[in-house]
């Protein structure tokens, strides 16, 4: 018999500090173990699927009772859901594209890092020998960031849900995570414009005419983040209408990869987003290599007692995250 078959899955498993049952299965259940066999391409969690011939999507996939033949085999159900949440997360998420680095964290409390160079810190000009070495000062921030939690609640009997393909309970799992990535989206947003509670709040420049978007715009908004790159551009529809629209997006290699691969890149080579986080009048520019960190107090977490007792009613789906800017000056944003 193989390893996966011997281990005893029980509510326990989910206890374990900072770590998902998926990391609790691959400690004891190694994937390195698995190298050069039919099962190489499994993590643990879809070795204990294959372990009860659980399918989960595709052509025939399973009943939601399925995860229920047994005690070991309902012990699935809650990470399977929590699996399903994260992978909507993800389809729906481009918050991937603003933030330079995700830091997760044990409690509720953290307190992120920030440095504020002058014009002269950032200029890095000539050091004679024996002179005085310019220093760049970094420091924790003064207030905490702020936490969010945001999630759903699974509102169902198991006896509704018994019969139903898993793959199509999947799609509804993908779209609570979908719900939850749109609105840590527009946390982060709100974390760019207004900052973090540490005096940090975006720099504003004006259009040069009022209620509408230019080229020359745009170059006011990369010439104004310098030293700073501007890599990525962040606009709601109102906007992207107008950025699209210009003469000099209707080039022949912008106009092949947009219709191509529905990627939209600006003249300036900065990642354009679409996203109606923000307010019809305003343009963000960022660079995303260090304006912006994301703090996650573990990952997503469900009722698993509920889930496994089949206590659908109630049971709870959520993810606790914040936002941190990193360099204040990383970020800009422009008023039309």
């Amino acid at each position: 018999m193989a390893l996966f078959e011997n281990i005893n899955l029980e509510k326990g498993m989910y206890q374990a500090k900072g770590k998902s049952l998926t990391d609790v299965l691959e400690s004891l259940d190694p994937s390195a173990n698995y190298i050069g066999t039919q099962l190489e391409n499994l993590d643990a969690f879809s070795r204990q699927l294959k372990r009860f011939d659980i399918k989960v999507s595709g052509e025939g996939s399973d009943c939601v009772e399925k995860f229920f033949q047994s005690s070991n085999s309902s012990a699935l159900f809650p990470e399977y859901v929590a699996r399903a949440v994260k992978q909507g997360m993800e389809n729906a998420d481009i918050l991937s594209d603003i933030v330079a680095t995700v830091t997760t964290i044990d409690g509720m409390d953290y307190r992120s890092i920030t440095s504020d160079p002058s014009e002269d810190d950032k200029s890095l000009s000539i050091v004679n020998e024996g002179a005085y070495i310019p220093q760049t000062v970094v420091k924790t921030s003064e207030n905490l960031v702020k936490l969010h939690k945001r999630g759903r609640m699974l509102v169902s009997s198991y006896e509704a849900l018994r019969f139903q393909r898993l793959d199509l309970f999947t799609v509804t799992l993908n779209q609570i995570g979908a719900y939850i990535a749109r609105a840590q989206l527009k946390d982060a947003v709100d974390t760019i414009l207004n900052g973090d509670g540490n005096s940090n709040a975006c720099k504003a420049i004006a259009s040069a005419e009022t209620g509408d978007v230019s080229y020359d715009d745009l170059i006011s908004l990369w010439a104004n983040l310098s030293p700073y790159q501007l890599n990525t551009i962040l606009a709601p529809t109102s906007a992207m209408k107008k950025i699209l629209a210009m003469g000099e997006m209707k080039d022949a290699a912008a106009g092949l990869n947009f219709q191509g691969s529905g990627k939209m890149v600006t003249p300036l080579g900065a990642n354009l987003l679409h996203t109606d986080a923000i307010n019809s009048d305003l343009i963000i520019g960022l660079d995303k290599n260090c304006a912006l960190e994301m703090v996650k107090a573990g990952d997503v977490v469900t009722d698993y007692d509920k889930l496994i007792d089949r206590q659908l009613e109630r049971a709870t789906v959520s993810c606790i995250a914040g936002f941190a800017k990193i360099f204040k000056d990383a970020s800009i944003k422009l008023t039309y």
